[in-house]
């Protein structure tokens, strides 16, 4: 690995149109460890939701930028589970029928992470210099922790926020409900499992939940607010990076 690897920021739709403090804190934290961080114009959407969709022709339209896009760093990194997900785990199995493409994909999906597991399994960062006096829970989302294997890794960054007492929630580990396109094609069924995890949030008296997946916060948030809760929601990032003077996701 270089020195100063050369890291492209994957900021992904939700960042760039919803919070895009998170894409900030995220260039932080890794100017912080030492890279050298650029962001490509010409990156699109990861292509997650036409893929579980079905619709491959857009998926694929969408891949072909992104391999152009992100070519020649020495890694890629999202401050996102599901898209560094889609990145490594199903963009080569686009193109089967193209060995080329296949290989690029294939390429591209060796170098892209997760944003936290990249800081701490890549970088080395043993601890960040910021504090907060809070008491947060941690939510688990679900392609971070399934298809990634992360879950470790945001925790043993968060045990070194000076103030910060972590507690974790019953049933951590199961979704929140948001499911991409799943919360839109069977509403009921979202709204029951996102009212499951806020009770889970609200039981350990935390006034804080914090993840590392932009659209787990927004239903997260969204359900804790029509419920009348206190609980904040951030994304780990901007703890981690200690951004926490922009109001709470879902916050005016």
């Amino acid at each position: 690995m270089p020195d100063h690897p050369r890291v492209a920021l994957f900021v992904t739709c939700l960042v760039d149109l919803f919070r895009p403090a998170v894409g900030f804190a995220a260039v932080d934290l890794l100017e912080a460890a030492g890279c050298t961080v650029e962001v490509p114009a010409a990156q699109t959407c990861c292509g997650q939701p036409a893929f579980n969709s079905g619709d491959r022709a857009t998926s694929e339209a969408l891949a072909r930028r992104l391999i152009e896009a992100f070519a020649g760093y020495d890694y890629v990194v999202a401050p996102s589970g599901s898209c560094a997900g889609m990145l490594r785990r199903h963009l080569p199995e686009l193109f089967d029928g193209e060995p080329e493409l296949r290989r690029r994909a294939e390429d591209l999906a060796s170098r892209s992470y997760e944003l936290v597991s990249f800081l701490v399994n890549v970088m080395g960062m043993e601890r960040v210099a910021v504090r907060l006096d809070a008491v947060a829970t941690y939510h688990d989302g679900c392609s971070g922790l399934r298809e990634l294997g992360i879950k470790r890794e945001p925790r043993r960054l968060l045990a070194t926020v000076e103030g910060l007492k972590l507690v974790e929630m019953a049933d951590g580990e199961v979704c929140c409900g948001f499911g991409g396109t799943f919360c839109v094609k069977y509403p009921a069924i979202s709204t029951r499992m996102v009212s499951d995890k806020a009770a889970a949030i609200a039981a350990t008296g935390a006034e804080l939940v914090l993840a590392g997946d932009m659209g787990c916060l927004l239903n997260i948030a969204g359900r804790l607010k029509r419920t009348g809760s206190s609980v904040k929601a951030r994304h780990v990032a901007e703890v981690l990076a200690g951004a926490v003077t922009t109001p709470a996701i879902g916050e005016a």
